[in-house]
């Protein structure tokens, strides 16, 4: 049984442990606010982007002469996972949750009889993917020197994503990252980002964005060219936006629960310091009654 020093030692170990915990849960809540206003003001943009997408792409007959980001490369052998991960722990499962969709579609590629390849960003999850596939790192992009991962990152990442692409390193990238809904809910998605998958245009109005005529100057495939590689970075950049409120909501709820935890466990470990302590006082005076009936 621990003694009585021993179990205040570990109370106030804990205590010390909830104040953290506690700390760190107000900080994620106050960074939260603000990554989830970014992701949102973020989505409007990149919706508007897709509508065009979706007009140009609808008035252009993809072939060999398309622009290769749009047409692809003829093949679907190779395919390069883009992973999406955090630099910092204590964020509860939203990192492995990344880590393990990305797994899973890994293995369901490989049963096709596919080549997978990856493109870790973040350095959580790398471990595991080593563990899992040694030789199919193709890059880890680092960002444990960035505050807050950008759309300086995003343009980077689009950039040697486009210069693989080009070189032959993959036929299709799929990106993997985080869908922020709430600060208790995060959901793991999946996206085609290379070839750029045109958009879906409403078949009520083909030629309009939002309700209005558009006509292209100069042509479609023109402006189409100009736009795919800015479309690829938007969705990256939505993608580290998304992935940042996440991260902040998941170590919210991470830190909340460990708080809650730690002041159960301070609790019991109270109530077993006052049972020990009322049971040593209780010793000592049957001692010291023994002693006085013995004289």
């Amino acid at each position: 049984m621990a003694s009585l020093k021993e179990l205040k030692g570990r109370i106030n170990s804990v205590k010390s442990t909830q104040k953290i915990t506690k700390a760190k849960q107000m900080v994620a809540a106050a960074k939260l606010r603000k990554a989830q206003a970014a992701a949102e003001a973020a989505r409007p943009y990149a919706q508007r982007l897709a509508a065009v997408m979706a007009s140009l792409a609808s008035r252009v007959t993809v072939s060999e002469s398309s622009p290769r980001l749009l047409a692809g490369t003829g093949k679907d052998q190779t395919h390069l996972l883009v992973v999406a991960n955090s630099d910092k722990g204590l964020a509860g499962a939203f990192n492995s949750n990344i880590v393990r969709a990305a797994l899973v579609k890994a293995r369901a590629l490989e049963a096709e009889g596919k080549t997978v390849r990856f493109y870790l960003v973040g350095r959580k999850g790398r471990a595991v993917i080593r563990r899992a596939y040694p030789q199919a790192i193709e890059h880890m992009f680092d960002t444990t020197d960035v505050r807050e991962p950008g759309f300086t990152e995003a343009q980077r990442v689009a950039e040697e994503l486009t210069d693989l692409y080009m070189a032959g390193k993959f036929d299709v990238a799929h990106l993997f990252y985080s869908k922020f809904r709430s600060a208790l809910v995060q959901t793991p998605t999946e996206q085609q980002i290379i070839p750029v998958p045109a958009p879906k245009l409403d078949a009520a109005a083909p030629a309009t964005i939002g309700g209005a005529v558009v006509e292209y100057e100069p042509d479609e495939e023109t402006i189409l060219a100009e736009l795919l590689p800015r479309y690829l970075r938007v969705q990256l950049f939505g993608a580290l936006l998304e992935n940042m409120a996440s991260e902040q909501g998941a170590s919210m709820t991470a830190m909340d629960n460990a708080t809650r935890n730690a002041g159960d466990l301070i609790n019991k470990l109270t109530i077993q310091y006052n049972r020990s302590r009322q049971a040593a006082i209780t010793t000592e005076l049957i001692e010291i009654i023994a002693g006085a009936e013995a004289l």
